[in-house]
């Protein structure tokens, strides 16, 4: 796994050991910046969140490519060692806060995000669930870009968000929502 562009694009990043976790492939990170791109512009000041973060992919793109801060909660044992591993390779401790606990146990926000990125184990329901609760916590706003990778043949749906773009990319299907008008 490499950092597509941005500041340390090429730079390689760790993956976590074991089967617990499954680092979102190059490709499907590829066409989601892609997706989100094109409809924020670039990711300069951007606060994100990259939830069930596993080594922090995500999270560690939208850095490169500008954002100004990352909230990464994962609670996998080795997920965490790859995340924190990664966020010191890339120098970027003082635009990130890790959290070794559940996305469910997050309180309420101080402000809405930017982006919030989530990539849940497949079939798990966990993104909807943790999406739902979000958004009654304040961290989506009017704003805000969610993305939830879930398997090809899952169709993602919360209550209080619409899904304003969809992409199958290989065995991941890509969802990217707003709050409902």
């Amino acid at each position: 796994m490499r950092i597509i562009a941005g500041q340390w694009r090429g730079r390689k990043l760790a993956a976590p050991t074991g089967d617990a976790t499954r680092p979102t492939a190059d490709r499907t990170r590829e066409t989601l910046f892609s997706m989100l791109v094109s409809r924020i512009g670039d990711f300069e000041g951007l606060t994100v969140a990259d939830l069930f973060a596993g080594s922090g992919a995500l999270g560690l793109e939208a850095l490169s490519r500008g954002a100004a801060s990352c909230l990464f909660v994962e609670q996998d044992a080795a997920a965490l060692r790859a995340l924190r591993g990664n966020v010191a390779n890339l120098h970027a401790q003082p635009q990130t806060d890790v959290r070794a606990s559940s996305v469910l146990a997050l309180g309420p926000a101080k402000a809405p995000l930017d982006l919030i990125m989530l990539d849940p184990p497949y079939r798990s329901g966990a993104g909807e669930v943790a999406l739902d609760k979000l958004n009654r916590l304040g961290w989506i706003g009017p704003a805000t870009w969610v993305s939830l990778e879930t398997a090809y043949d899952e169709l993602p749906q919360v209550k209080g968000l619409e899904a304003v773009a969809d992409r199958k990319v290989g065995k991941a299907r890509l969802t990217l929502f707003r709050l409902s008008a």
